[in-house]
Order: C-alpha cells, then sequence, then structure tokens
C-alpha cells in the first residue's frame, strides 16, 4: 500500500476551489452530515444512495445501487468522492457487496475520467485491527483482523491505496449519534459491562465523522500534505464499564445484569494524526457526545 504522503495530481489543476465538486457514494448518516458541512463549505454535492428521498436538501441526488454498479448519470467533472456505504444487510455477503463489490464498481467509474478526483476517501473501520489485549494503536500498528468483517475491510482499503488514485482511508471507530444509540438502549434495558476483565472501546460521534472528512477534503483542496490513513476516534478509549455505569447515572437506571466485556475484544486508539491535521473534536469524548443525545429522550 502507497504510505506515503501525497498531495492532489496534477488533474487538480481541473477543479475549482470556489466551488468544488464532491461525490458521496452511500450519503446515509454520516455522508448527509458530511453533505450538510460541505454545502456550507461552497461545494456542489451529489448524493448517490438507493433511496434519494432521504438526501439532505441542497444535494443532487443520484439513485442507484452500489452492489451492482447500477446508477444515474455521473457529473462530467469530479473534485472529491467519498465512498461512505453501510452494509444493508448483515453477514460476511452483504459486507462483501457493499465494501469490497462498491468500492470495486465506484473505482471503476472513477478511473474512466479523463481527469479523475484531486482524492478518493473510503470511511472504513478499526475492526481491521486484531490487537484484544487493551493494547496502544495507532496507523502504523498491524493488521491481522480475526473476523469477516474487518478482513473485508481491509480488502477493500487495499482496493483503494493500491489503485495509484490519490486516496485517504479513515478508520472510524464506534460510531454513536441520534438514531445510533446500541450503547444507550443496553443501558435502558438495565445492562451494563462487566469492570473485569477490562474492555477499553473506541468511539466518535457521527457529527465528529463527518468533521474529520471535510478537515481532511479542505486541506487537501488548499493542497496540504494528507495521510492515506487516519484513525477516526474521540480523545477518550475508555473501558465499556465506565461509558456504562456513567450512562446508567445519567438516566437514573439501575444496573440489572452485567455484559462480559472481553468477549469483545480490547483496543486504545490512537487518533493523534486526526488532531495534527487541525480538526477540534465536538465531542472529544462520550460524555460530550452523549449529553446531547439524552437531552433529546
Amino acid at each position: 500500500m502507497n504510505a506515503t504522503l501525497t498531495k492532489a495530481d496534477t488533474s487538480a489543476e481541473q477543479s475549482d476551489k470556489t466551488n468544488p465538486v464532491t461525490l458521496i457514494a452511500g450519503c446515509g448518516d454520516v455522508g448527509g452530515r458530511l453533505a450538510l458541512r460541505l454545502l456550507e463549505a461552497g461545494h456542489t454535492v451529489y448524493g448517490l444512495r438507493r433511496s434519494i428521498e432521504s438526501l439532505p436538501e441542497g444535494v443532487k441526488a443520484l439513485q442507484g445501487d452500489l452492489a451492482t454498479g447500477e446508477w444515474d448519470e455521473w457529473p462530467e467533472h469530479i473534485d472529491y468522492v467519498v465512498y461512505a456505504a453501510a452494509a444493508g444487510r448483515s453477514g460476511e455477503e452483504g459486507y462483501r457487496k457493499t465494501y469490497v463489490d462498491g468500492l470495486g464498481h465506484v473505482l471503476a467509474k472513477i478511473k474512466a475520467y479523463p481527469h479523475p478526483p484531486r482524492r478518493t476517501f473510503f470511511t472504513s473501520s478499526t475492526a481491521v485491527y486484531h490487537q484484544r489485549d487493551g493494547e496502544w494503536i495507532d496507523e502504523l500498528s498491524e493488521t491481522h483482523p480475526q473476523t469477516f468483517n474487518g478482513q473485508i475491510m481491509l480488502e477493500a482499503e487495499g482496493l483503494l491505496l493500491n489503485s495509484d488514485l490519490p486516496a485517504t482511508v479513515v478508520r472510524f471507530g464506534g460510531i454513536y449519534g441520534p438514531g445510533r444509540n446500541f450503547m444507550l438502549r443496553k443501558v435502558m434495558g438495565g445492562e451494563v459491562y462487566a469492570s473485569e476483565p477490562v474492555a477499553f472501546g473506541n468511539r466518535i460521534h457521527a457529527d465528529d465523522c463527518a468533521g474529520i472528512l471535510e478537515q481532511l477534503i479542505s486541506l487537501d483542496l488548499s493542497n496540504e500534505c494528507v495521510h492515506p490513513l487516519y484513525l477516526g476516534v474521540d480523545c477518550d478509549p475508555a473501558p465499556l464499564s465506565d461509558v456504562t455505569q456513567w450512562l446508567a447515572e445519567q438516566v437514573n437506571v439501575q444496573p440489572e445484569s452485567e455484559i462480559p466485556g472481553g468477549s469483545r475484544g480490547s483496543k486504545r486508539c490512537r487518533n493523534q494524526r486526526v488532531i495534527e491535521s487541525g480538526y477540534d473534536f465536538l465531542y472529544p469524548s462520550y460524555r460530550e457526545g452523549y449529553k446531547t443525545i439524552l437531552g433529546d429522550i
């Protein structure tokens, strides 16, 4: 994989910095949040998804299916592509169709352009890491995933980073936010994670996912160096037991049972590279992030 700092290639000369064109493939929750940020920053934004009725106002709709590569006609010129799809179906087949087949179709389309985009982004996952004993990891840590989702994500990353296109992968931790409250639902049901053995978790608010992507696009648009790989996690890889106990206190729920935390592994991801990019987290820890969600319930 290309692990060096890169700038946009000569195709950057074809772009209009005052009105860049960005296509978000898989414009769902994170993609939609990113689209709103980019629209405010002056981008023309295209959103590709099966159900275009859910696209934010102002986004130009492209209806299509990433898994099959059948979609509406793309614009003649694109500055940025963000592949932010989420697996619509669980299981190994659904993951492969979404992340390997879908990304492959998008890359084939991009390569057919006479002037390829300045940069293509792929939203991956920290599931590519195999570490389970509380180790600190970063972008240079080894990846030997033992689960199919991590293995497929790593395969998809390779498709992009070995494509000879300017590319960046962002490995996000567990995404939470409005409508993505797996942990909160567990607590509301009386469950918390056990404190022993300690199991660290890595998470990030959906708004910060969009914020990181916007920051990296902004850097690239300014011809600043952008890494091919970032870890998209907040600043507090806290034990799962701490997170769920804190949530239980906030919602006045008395825990009735404990979930063994060690069963899902344990690692602590560093976000230093994101911080060095100049990004300022909206929600640096789960406390700030969940407080906004708790205020709506």
